[in-house]
């Protein structure tokens, strides 16, 4: 049956990053040993101070509709959250709870933009920017990043691609997929830049409590009050708490904007899930004991496979400062013959690495850049060794 169905649904791309988890879980599925570098989420269960505070919501019946944007009591701890982590001062009005950060994210573009509003990020890319400005009407704007530069664009990057169409611009610090972190001088200047021109700034800082050595995060929007003006801060409960199945995420912002994202949530899907909101509520304000100790084992997982990869012959990454990613260059392989197949891009890297060494990664086309793959450390050290030493064997045999 021809169907007539809608112009901006059909742009919409699937998400490469899934599709690839998908294609790995089948092949596991039919008994096949897969290690799969893929996932974008801890490998590890919620805590139990937080599970045990869902299963008390359920017992004491606290799982009927809440408020569109968030229970009260959530907002408060969300309000603390910023104000010890962040040195920022909200009111619960100036805070939404939605159905993970990426639902935030899309409350947020729905919320400031107009038909051809141009939106500004950093490539490589989360995979869903680009679609989730698509959804809202807007235009995604790219500015190619280098690695020398730790992927980062700076106000002389964001100065050649401003336009009077240029809406917001979208920070991602920590990065996904990078592991990239914005220094406190370069968010002073990126701010300097959003008030002088009146651009809204979406800040994605949803690995905030993932950083690595000395490294720190700064809240662009904790600098003066003209900057918390224009921010969207963006969080969520997934990659700090292992709480990537509780779909709770949270913005702070104006009250005009948040107020406007309200009104569409109410409409869109109405409240998120009432337990995983009360058990939100202790994964902010309760003991923060086992995300120092998922921490550590990141530091771990970072520190062998950056140096291992750095080890395969044609291969090279940075040692990323944040998250669970590595970007994973492969320009030296480009062009080559490995096992029967040449390798033109990330995507016949990828298939080249499932289908010979039965691992799953990431293709870099996927975050707008076609000279790596993505890799996870969020897996154990055991599947980390054996997928590394799998690549090894592809690679240099």
């Amino acid at each position: 049956m021809n169907f007539n169905l809608s112009a901006k649904g059909l742009r919409i791309a699937p998400s490469i990053t899934l599709e690839i988890t998908a294609k790995a879980k089948a092949m596991k599925d039919s008994g096949i040993d897969v290690i799969s570098f893929g996932a974008g989420e801890p490998d590890f269960n919620t805590p139990e101070n937080i599970q045990q505070e869902g299963i008390r919501a359920i017992k004491e019946g606290l799982t009927r509709y809440t408020p569109a944007s968030g229970i009260v009591e959530l907002k408060k701890a969300v309000c603390e959250k910023f104000k010890i982590d962040n040195g920022l001062e909200y009111k619960p009005s100036n805070i939404i709870i939605s159905s993970g950060a990426k639902h935030s994210i899309h409350n947020a573009l729905m919320a400031i933009l107009n038909p051809g509003d141009e939106v500004i990020f950093a490539v490589p890319y989360w995979v869903s920017y680009p679609e989730l400005v698509n959804l809202a009407d807007g235009v995604p704007v790219y500015i190619e990043t280098k690695e020398e530069n730790d992927f980062k664009f700076n106000v002389e990057d964001l100065n050649k691609v401003l336009t009077d169409k240029t809406k917001a611009i979208i920070l991602n610090s920590p990065s996904n997929p990078t592991g990239s972190i914005y220094s406190e001088e370069e968010l002073r200047a990126i701010a300097e830049w959003a008030v002088k021109n009146n651009i809204f700034v979406i800040s994605d800082e949803i690995y905030e409590k993932l950083i690595y050595d000395d490294n720190k995060h700064v809240c662009i929007a904790s600098f003066n009050e003209e900057i918390k003006r224009l921010t969207i801060v963006i969080n969520g409960m997934s990659k700090s708490h292992a709480m990537t199945g509780w779909r709770i995420g949270y913005a702070a912002a104006h009250e005009e904007i948040i107020k406007v994202m309200s009104n569409i949530q109410s409409h869109a899907t109405s409240n998120p899930c009432s337990i995983s909101q009360y058990a939100s509520v202790e994964g902010l304000s309760g003991d923060q004991g086992s995300v120092e100790e998922m921490k550590k084992h990141f530091v771990e997982r970072r520190n062998y496979m950056a140096e291992t990869i750095n080890s395969i012959k044609g291969l090279s990454c940075r040692k990323p400062q944040g998250a669970f990613y590595i970007m994973v260059n492969f320009t030296q392989l480009l062009g080559k013959t490995v096992k029967g197949k040449v390798i033109n891009s990330s995507l016949d890297f990828a298939n080249l690495l499932l289908d010979e060494g039965k691992v799953a990664v990431v293709p870099g086309i996927a975050f707008g850049d076609d000279k790596y793959v993505r890799l996870s450390y969020a897996t154990s050290m055991e599947n980390i060794k054996n997928g590394l030493e799998r690549i090894k064997q592809i690679i240099e045999e």
